[in-house]
This record gives C-alpha cells, sequence and structure tokens, in this order.
C-alpha cells in the first residue's frame, strides 16, 4: 500500500489527505510553500471527558459506526442487517491528479471507492464516491453521499433559492450550531434550490475572506447541507436523493455518487468563481473554436401564431440587424396551436408549414445566419396522437392520478420503447434538417416517477443524459442549450453535453441583474443564456429602456427574444446598437475573469471581465433603485496590474449623462466621464473611480484598455 499521507495541489491549494486506516482530509486550503509529514503532528486531536473513549476521525464516509453522531455518508442494509459499515483503506492508487482510495467493510460486505483529482491550474476539487456490494444479497441503499470536511472559521453559509422566473437568488445564514439544509425533490435540478453551497468566514465578500464552494454535478433530486457539530467541527455533504426501494445493489452491482466540485479562495467569492470558470472552459464545456453566435428566438415575438412567409420576414430584419443564429421556438409541429396539445407528436405542421421547414431554414441560412429549433422530448400533453395511442408510455404509478404539470406529462425514459421513439424523431428532426442548434425545454416538476410501478428517478435522469449523448455523438454539429422553464436545469453535469443554458424565462432586465449575477457564481458567461427582451416584459409587465436591456444581456451568451419587424425604429436601432457592442467585445466576455465588485449600496450592482493578459476589462454600474446616498462613492477595481496604465472610457450610458450632462441627478458629472482618463492599475484597485448619480433602473458601460 502506497504512503499514508496524499498531497494534492494546485498553484493555489493545497489539500493533505490521510489514507490510512481510513481516509480523512486533514488540510484544505491556500497552498503551503514547505511542507513536510512531521507538520502533521501538530493536528493530533484531544479526546474530551463526557464522549467515546478514542478520537473519531471526520472521515469521506462519516460512518456512525466510528461514533460520528451526524449524517453519515452511507445509509442502507441487507434485508435489516449491515446497516453500519465501517470501512478501512485496503488500497491506495495515486493518480496524475489526485488519488483513489478503495476502501471495504468485510463484515458487511461492502466496498466504497473514493476518487480525489484536484486540478492543478484552476484549484478545483473533485470527488466522487461508488459503493459495491461484495456479498450475495442484496444491498438496499438509502443514501449515499459525498462528505467533505470544513474548517471551524467557515461559519457562514451563502446558498440560493428561487422559483419560476426569480433563479439563483443568494441567502445567507450565520452558523455556530447544527446545520444548514437545501434539498430538491421536483426532477430536474430545479429553479428552487441550485445544488450550490458556500461556506467561509463570517462576512466574506467578492474581495474578502476565506471560502469554501461547492456544487453538486446533477440534475435530478439532490441534498446539500453544512453541519457544525457539537464538538465545533464541520462538515459540507452533497448527494443525490433516492425513493425507497430505488436502488438495491446485488452481489458485484455499484452505485456512485455525482461528481461533487469544490473550490477554495483566500481572497472571497470572485477569485472562487474564477477558478469555477476555469475548470468548466478546459474539462466541461466543449466549444467550437469561434464566437459564439447572437441569437434571435421568436418565442416572445410569435408565440404559436407561426407563418412561414412571416417568420422569414423576421429572420430577414435579424439578419440586418446582426444577428447570427434564428430559432423557432414552440409551435412548429403538428397540432401545437397552444400549449395544452400536441407534445409527442414530433412532426412538421403541415397546416402551418405546407411546404416543411425546409424554406425557412433555407432563406435564414442564405441570410449567413444559423438555424435553431425547440423541442421539448421528454414531455407528452394528453390531448396528443402520442398519447392517444400510448397512455401507458407515462412515468407514473399505477392507480394514481397523475396530476398534469402545465397540461403536460412525463415520458417514461426507461422504457426501451419510448427511448426509442425519441430517439428516432429527434433523428429525423436533426438529421433531414439543416439544423445547427436546438433548445430542449423541460417544462414541468415530475410526480411519482414510476417506471413498471417502482422508483425511477434517478434513471430517469440518467436516461435523458443517454438520450442527449446519443444525438451529441450522431449531429456532432449541433448544438444543445439546456432550458427548464428558464433555469430549472443549470448543472455541470447537463454542461457535459450541452452548449448553453437559458438562464430564465424573465427577461426583464432588473431582474436579471440579480438572477445573472448569482448564476456567475459558477458559470462563465458564455453558458449564460441573455436576451433582450420586448420593452415591456411579458413575465413582469415592467418597461425599461433599450439602453438597461442592452447592456444587462451584454454580459452572457446575448440574444433578443421579439418581433423586430414590429419594435419602433428607435428600439431597432437600439437592438443594432448593443448587438455591434457584443460582438466587439465578446471574445473578452467570454475568455476573461468575472470580476463581481463589492459596493457599500446594495441597489449598485457593478461587475466586469478582465482579459487574462489583463490588458483590456470592460465594467458595468447598474443602479437597481433609488441611490442610498446623495453620492454614490468610488468605485475600485481590482485584478488590473498594478504597475501598468490604463485608459478608461465610457461606452456607454443613459442619456442622463451622454446627453443631459447630469439633468435632474447632478449639477456636475465625475471629470472621467467628459473625455478618456487614464490612471494606473494600482490606483483603480485601492482609490477608484468616483461614479455619478443613475437613476434606478439604469446603467453605464466602462471599457479599460492598457496604454
Amino acid at each position: 500500500m502506497e504512503t499514508s499521507i496524499q498531497r494534492l495541489s494546485s498553484d493555489s491549494t493545497d489539500l493533505i489527505l490521510r489514507c490510512t486506516p481510513f481516509a480523512e482530509i486533514l488540510y484544505w486550503g491556500p497552498r503551503l510553500p514547505a511542507f513536510c509529514e512531521a507538520d502533521l503532528a501538530t493536528l493530533s486531536r484531544p479526546v474530551p471527558n463526557g464522549r467515546l473513549d478514542v478520537d473519531v476521525p471526520l472521515t469521506l464516509a462519516a460512518e456512525n459506526g466510528r461514533g460520528l453522531f451526524g449524517s453519515p455518508g452511507v445509509e442502507g442494509h441487507r434485508d435489516g442487517l449491515d446497516w453500519s459499515p465501517v470501512f478501512t483503506t485496503r488500497r491506495v492508487e495515486p493518480q496524475e491528479q489526485g488519488v483513489t482510495l478503495v476502501a471495504e467493510d468485510e463484515q458487511a460486505g461492502l466496498r466504497l471507492t473514493s476518487e480525489l483529482l484536484l486540478d492543478p491550474e484552476s484549484g478545483v476539487l473533485r470527488v466522487r464516491n461508488t459503493l459495491t456490494n461484495l456479498r450475495g444479497g442484496p444491498w438496499q441503499v438509502n443514501r449515499l453521499a459525498v462528505t467533505l470536511p470544513l474548517p471551524q472559521q467557515a461559519a457562514e453559509v451563502m446558498a440560493f433559492h428561487g422559483r419560476w422566473v426569480k433563479e439563483f437568488q443568494p441567502h445567507r445564514t450565520l452558523l455556530a450550531h447544527g446545520g444548514v439544509v437545501q434539498e430538491n425533490r421536483r426532477g430536474r435540478t430545479s429553479h428552487e434550490y441550485f445544488p450550490g453551497m458556500i461556506a467561509g468566514v463570517p462576512g466574506f465578500s467578492e474581495q474578502q475572506g476565506e471560502v469554501w464552494g461547492a456544487h453538486l454535478a446533477w440534475s435530478g433530486n439532490h441534498r446539500m447541507r453544512i453541519d457544525a457539530k457539537t464538538d465545533g467541527r464541520r462538515q459540507l455533504q452533497a448527494e443525490a436523493l433516492y425513493f425507497a426501494g430505488e436502488h438495491a445493489l446485488a452481489e458485484g452491482e455499484s452505485l456512485s455518487t455525482p461528481w461533487l466540485y469544490a473550490s477554495y479562495s483566500a481572497a472571497g467569492l470572485t477569485p472562487m468563481s474564477q477558478q469555477f470558470h476555469r475548470h468548466v472552459r478546459r474539462h466541461i464545456l466543449t466549444l467550437p473554436d469561434r464566437p459564439r453566435p447572437v441569437h434571435l428566438n421568436t418565442w416572445e415575438g410569435i408565440y404559436f401564431d407561426h407563418d412561414p412567409e412571416y417568420i422569414m420576414a423576421m429572420a430577414s430584419r435579424a439578419a440586418e440587424l446582426g444577428v447570427e443564429r434564428f430559432i423557432i421556438d414552440d409551435g412548429w409541429f403538428r397540432g401545437r396551436d397552444h400549449d395544452r396539445a400536441a407534445l409527442g407528436d414530433w412532426y412538421v405542421d403541415e397546416k402551418k408549414y405546407p411546404d416543411g421547414l425546409t424554406p425557412v431554414i433555407a432563406q435564414v441560412r442564405r441570410l449567413g445566419m444559423e438555424f435553431g429549433i425547440w423541442v421539448e422530448p421528454e414531455m407528452i400533453n394528453p390531448d396528443s396522437d402520442l398519447y392517444r395511442a400510448h397512455p401507458e408510455w407515462l412515468l407514473a404509478l399505477p392507480g394514481y392520478t397523475q396530476p398534469a404539470g402545465r397540461f403536460q406529462y412525463v415520458l417514461d425514459l426507461s422504457n426501451p420503447v419510448v427511448f426509442s421513439y425519441l430517439l428516432e424523431r429527434m433523428s429525423w428532426l436533426l438529421g433531414n434538417h439543416d439544423i445547427q442548434y436546438v433548445k430542449w425545454d423541460m417544462n414541468r416538476e415530475v410526480v411519482q416517477p414510476g417506471h413498471q410501478g417502482r422508483a425511477a428517478a434517478t434513471a430517469q435522469t440518467e436516461h435523458y443524459y443517454r438520450l442527449l449523448d446519443a444525438l451529441v455523438a450522431r449531429f456532432p454539429q449541433v448544438e444543445f442549450e439546456a432550458c427548464a422553464s428558464g433555469g430549472g436545469r443549470i448543472d455541470y453535469e447537463v454542461l457535459k453535453r450541452s452548449h448553453r443554458f437559458w438562464t430564465s424565462d424573465n427577461n426583464d432586465a432588473l431582474e436579471r441583474q440579480t438572477i445573472q449575477r448569482g448564476m456567475s457564481y459558477f458559470f462563465p458567461p458564455e453558458v449564460m443564456g441573455s436576451h433582450i427582451g420586448a420593452d415591456q416584459c411579458h413575465a413582469t409587465f415592467r418597461r425599461h429602456d433599450i439602453q438597461f436591456r442592452g447592456l444587462t444581456a451584454l454580459f452572457g451568451h446575448m440574444g433578443i427574444e421579439l418581433d423586430p419587424a414590429r419594435a419602433s425604429d428607435e428600439e431597432q436601432r437600439g437592438f443594432a446598437h448593443y448587438i455591434a457592442l457584443h460582438r466587439q467585445w465578446r471574445d473578452l466576455l467570454h475568455s476573461g475573469d468575472v470580476v463581481r465588485l463589492d459596493h457599500p449600496d446594495p441597489a449598485t450592482l457593478a461587475h466586469g471581465v478582465i482579459s487574462p493578459q489583463r490588458d483590456r476589462a470592460i465594467f458595468s454600474v447598474a443602479q437597481l433603485a433609488m441611490p442610498e446616498w446623495s453620492m454614490p462613492g468610488r468605485l475600485r477595481i481590482p485584478g488590473l496590474l498594478p504597475e501598468a496604465r490604463y485608459r478608461i472610457t465610457l461606452l456607454d450610458a443613459p442619456t442622463l449623462i451622454t446627453e443631459q450632462q447630469g439633468g435632474h441627478a447632478m449639477r456636475a458629472l465625475p471629470g472621467w466621464l467628459a473625455q478618456p482618463t487614464e490612471a494606473s492599475g494600482s490606483w483603480l484597485a485601492q482609490a477608484g473611480l468616483a461614479l455619478p448619480v443613475l437613476d434606478p433602473e439604469s446603467a453605464l458601460l466602462l471599457g479599460i484598455e492598457r496604454l
């Protein structure tokens, strides 16, 4: 067996792991310039009175059988026996960037294999546990989790809540005792509780404080928790949630947790996010080597009212505005005149498209744009030919009435006939049409996910991955967007087989400022679908001018979602302006380091992107509500080269600044707004820029370039 101590290192992070006789992480924090195993003597714990008479390690399995009284990492039984396993390491297998530990409990007949990999470039840690039944008789798995220790100073927890049209809302909890638990049982990643948590020193911010962030890469039911034990130790735990009887391991069978991705930062949330983004770009996301094309999606422009001639006119206008990819959303298939019918009938509607989709696609392609289309393969309407022919294809429990959601049910992907039907229809669609892009939707939650009477929630998620993998392999030229009523299925596992997320069904620029900021903690801008919607938002009925909408959509994978042919001339000029601005800066936006800036006024959101070479940057300052003070203070911009000098240029601003010279809000503008100004990187980081007074629901855009 290899040495008992393993050290995993990156440029910024060290993880020290005791491997034998059990697996225990002893240190996870900033890189140690001079570590030797003798240093570990300082960590020998006392054994306090009033407790067990032995030291109890916080292992990767968190076994109750060792005397840990918190949430264990493995729960289950073999017909009521072998229910409290304790694992002893049998093999230590060093890997190029990590280590695999194979531990067994001979009494229970179980093996636990733990994989730990530390990306040497980003510092992101990946962890997965696999449980194997070594004996005859099925072992019923109730729970299987990944457990990581956290230091005692990690006493504040940040997590995310949300709902439809209001995703990725952060909240914080000070944790002295007990735990913070979030779980999702909706059958997809969910709008309500994104599977990510961050723990740190109290008061951690974007640029200050130690933080440990984690994301469970799983598109189904899940639980995440952070606990403060009564002995002062802390642990983070993440797992897929299983229904009763869902996983019974026969002899030799195994079950793995989803991968847990974790990142440590010594200097706040922004460096943590940059590490996650670097890892996503290098190891998870696969994109063509070309700029991300600007979208036009027809949904909020025409809904179900499809006329090929009119759609081609929309496409012509879109191309004139600078759009590079034209997507026909819901409403193209047989009988789909509203959202109450036809899901499952994946055939072109001959009434709307008597000549098929080909003429529309050909016109889009002649205009120099790619063509995309919307599908929702996992769903079925009761008012559909497919349901009338095969009501038994539902994901449901016999004997119960399945509630509809958005007038639809879920198809049982564990049924091979269902899987084959969907693969055939999607292959027909992509194989017989010149399609470069698919928006894949999933518009309802999953209730009683049963296959032949047994729970099949995990299998449903895995078969969704399998279906998408099969299509990606057959049609490698096609990009896929993951959508689930907006941001209901956003995670790293689906991103391995997708190219973009639809962040939210809410295009309201004010709401999108906070939604997109929340998503940016784990995801880089190039996968964040961000569209300019109509001047009156269809989700909130709030109105915003084109300037605020344009700057809000700029910092993602940009698109417009409306009917450009019906927009006013002023609106169309605005669309063209912000599309051109995005295209000018998107190489930086989609490759640089995201920086979220701290500001004392919670109604002022400032963020930007700095190039890896630190020679260019672009920053937005958005005022969401009335400023807290009459002067908004200074904006300090970290991350530039301290000794280099930069030119700061106002790229875009409200008419309050560009035309009215302060108008009703200011008698005089800050001097740097009048003309490009020069400053050093250290000056911008420490002294900053004096901000102008902005009206609520407005924004400005800065460009920074090294001299």
